[in-house]
């Protein structure tokens, strides 16, 4: 799968870039706003990340022995306030 970084600044070359038609910069848009970028400058783009697998992602941590306790109960609060 594509890093979703490099695509985004691909897409927003397209749209910089004079040699490229009218038609190219409207799809490279279009694919901007609907496949869950943010715009911004190339260095703030953003891919946006589904909150089931951020959920996921600290449930798993929770359980890893390598986690500190500290950590552990930072993200346990943020369970309980954003889920």
């Amino acid at each position: 799968m594509a890093n979703p970084g490099n695509v985004a600044g691909g897409l927003k070359a397209t749209l910089n870039n004079p040699h490229v038609s009218d038609e190219a910069k409207e799809h490279a848009e279009h694919r901007l706003d609907t496949e869950g970028f943010k715009s911004g400058s190339a260095q703030e783009t953003v891919h946006v990340k589904d909150p089931d697998n951020v959920k996921r992602g600290m449930k798993a941590a929770l359980h890893n022995p390598n986690v500190s306790e500290g950590k552990k109960e930072e993200l346990r609060h943020k369970l309980d306030e954003q889920f």
